[in-house]
């Protein structure tokens, strides 16, 4: 697999140049659930932002989600920020190099620590990432969704084996080298078993089954939902956002009111806002999909005069101070768009 890597891996990725800890760090928490190519430009501009990881602790939230807004799990960014603050306030400002420690930061579970004491300082640890698993399930015939604890332990015990046998000074490439095998041969679908350097001792290319390998999660619906939400323009033309709280999807982000209900809604505007939502314009149902459900959200678009009390949790905005705020990318793009 290195020589292979040596050859055709992946080598000019922005975080492999220089391939700090933090820089390490900040690349895997992007990957996850995010391809490379979608990961890079927001690496590339969230490092100019917070260039070291006391410049990310030392960043107020709003500051963090506006440079995260687009790349979605946001749960991740808030996980990067207080992982970071509790580096500065236990760890000198620098990631610990040791499993345990780093394992217990937000957002880092035993993989990713593994990631990042492998690359950052090439020590022996595995990582086990979707590409990881769709190659070590083909390659040893191991049957059963990968996601499930029977099926992820034994995984585990032969990644870990596998890194037993990787020359010293080499674990950054090794660890680099199964995401990109992953990622670019033994690829979900179609994977490219003619030219793997694997081939020979697949189990899954010798017995026909690479279709089947890794054992796909079983199905289910996802459950539709609807809501209502409130695009509110002053006499400045000054867009009303409301933070959202620091749990629950679109947590701690700035977006439109919003509430489950139309009759929730107008309650929540006449406790609120000084104006009326008789002549409210019925924009386009705006269609988003989350991981676990999809949302139908009807829009209501009219101008209003103002609010009726200040709020800590609403705020007007100009459109020009809008890129500085975390704004879920659908709401970003419907108010660019309008």
């Amino acid at each position: 697999m290195l020589h292979w890597f040596d050859q055709h891996g992946r080598h000019d990725l922005p975080w492999q140049h220089p391939r700090t800890p933090y820089r390490v760090w900040l690349s895997e928490i992007m990957l996850q659930q995010t391809q490379v190519a979608t990961v890079i430009p927001y690496f590339l501009k969230f490092l100019q932002h917070f260039p070291t990881l006391p410049d990310l602790a030392a960043a107020d939230n709003d500051a963090v989600m506006a440079q995260w807004a687009g790349l979605g799990y946001y749960a991740r960014a808030r996980n990067l920020h207080a992982a970071a603050k509790r580096c500065v306030a236990d760890h000198g400002g620098e990631l610990p190099r040791d499993f345990d420690a780093l394992h217990a930061l937000p957002g880092i579970g035993r993989s990713t620590a593994g990631a990042i004491l492998s690359q950052a300082w090439n020590d022996p640890f595995a990582i086990l990432d979707g590409n990881v698993k769709r190659v070590l399930t083909r390659y040893h015939g191991i049957e059963g969704f990968p996601g499930l604890p029977v099926v992820e332990r034994p995984l585990w015990a032969l990644a870990e084996a596998h890194v037993a046998h990787v020359p010293a000074g080499r674990m950054a490439d090794y660890t680099q080298a199964q995401m990109d095998l992953g990622a670019t041969l033994c690829t979900r679908s179609r994977p490219a078993c003619v030219i793997c350097p694997l081939q020979e001792d697949c189990v899954a290319r010798r017995e026909g089954r690479t279709a089947e390998l890794p054992t796909a999660k079983p199905g289910k619906v996802l459950p539709e939902r609807e809501a209502t939400a409130l695009w509110l323009r002053d006499g400045h033309g000054r867009v009303l956002l409301q933070k959202r709280p620091e749990t629950g999807i679109w947590a701690s982000l700035w977006t439109l009111p919003q509430a489950d209900s139309g009759a929730a809604l107008q309650e929540w505007f006449d406790a609120n806002v000084d104006g009326a939502l008789e002549d409210a314009e019925e924009l386009p149902v705006l269609q988003h999909t989350f991981s676990h459900y999809r949302l139908h959200l009807q829009v209501l678009r009219t101008r209003v005069q103002g609010l009726k009390h200040e709020h800590p949790m609403l705020r007007w905005v100009a459109a020009v101070d809008l890129p500085a705020l975390g704004l879920p990318a659908p709401i970003r793009k419907l108010l660019q768009a309008g």
